[in-house]
């Protein structure tokens, strides 16, 4: 794995992580891999890895996350994040690429397929919504952040938060205390996020509100629509995706929840999930 900085949208320094094992030609397939909101490209690591094997592998850092730049004057649009993800793709000569794209990185990654189909060959959404959630919906997240116990003692105080004391957590759930754990940073006055939480709310701001049905039935290139049995998309909502999708297709993963392709319990029905289908349209 090796670090490769990308210039984004307005200038915007792009960390991005090449995941590529040596016997991998020069010429495989690329497959961008996008995180979701507060995620970061590390929490790709073990589905880049499998990827690896084949393709040219690349996880990225999105704008206001992980490693890469967070302009306190913004933009977080949706615009600004499809802008970053085609300087990735097209400065890393990955395309024509796979997407693979988790909750609000799957909205980046197809909408960035609807608009310039010429770089993209195949893509993967990952628990992510069609439908508008609402001005309800926000107002939940500015409060959620606001119980945030910050700063944390330590990563342990992190991962017991996250994954127990939350009050959105309905039952104990490790993997969700590590993914948090991923995501804060040591400071003097102990565990921080790595991300400004009000630039989150910035970046959720301008597509929560809306329905994004349009532009999911503009993407022309095979596309997978996964799902996790007790993720946020639900089955019948997944399956109406999939029809408006011009060449759509339906997988889940049992027992897995949002994040289904971080939790190490479900690594292996995650991987039977997707690689099939990426088998099949990448060596078509």
């Amino acid at each position: 794995m090796r670090r490769i900085d990308v210039t984004g949208a307005d200038g915007v320094r792009l960390a991005a992580w090449e995941f590529r094992e040596e016997r991998v030609q020069g010429d495989a397939s690329g497959v961008l891999l996008l995180h979701g909101l507060m995620g970061r490209a590390s929490h790709w690591a073990p589905t880049a890895r499998w990827l690896a094997e084949r393709h040219r592998t690349v996880a990225l850092d999105q704008r206001g996350h992980g490693r890469s730049d967070k302009p306190a004057a913004g933009p977080f649009t949706r615009e600004a994040y499809v802008a970053d993800a085609v300087a990735a793709v097209e400065r890393l000569d990955l395309g024509p690429v796979t997407l693979v794209g988790h909750s609000m990185g799957a909205l980046t990654a197809w909408q960035l397929a609807a608009e310039r189909p010429d770089l993209v060959r195949a893509l993967v959404i990952c628990d992510m919504r069609a439908s508008a959630l609402g001005a309800a919906s926000q107002r939940e997240w500015q409060d959620w952040f606001r119980r945030w116990p910050l700063p944390f003692a330590s990563l342990d105080a992190v991962r017991k938060w996250f994954g127990e004391d939350d009050p959105w957590v309905e039952r104990p759930h490790p993997a969700r205390g590590e993914f948090f754990a991923e995501v804060m940073t040591e400071h003097a006055d102990g565990w921080r996020p790595v991300f400004d939480p009000a630039q989150m709310l910035t970046s959720r701001e301008t597509w929560v509100h809306d329905a994004h049905w349009d532009s999911l039935a503009q993407v022309r290139c095979p596309t997978l629509v996964v799902r996790g049995l007790d993720g946020e998309l639900g089955r019948a909502e997944a399956q109406e995706m999939v029809r408006v999708l011009p060449r759509g297709a339906y997988a889940e993963v049992p027992d897995a929840g949002h994040l289904l392709h971080y939790e190490a319990e479900h690594a292996t029905a995650w991987r039977e999930a997707v690689e099939p289908f990426l088998n099949g349209v990448l060596t078509s």
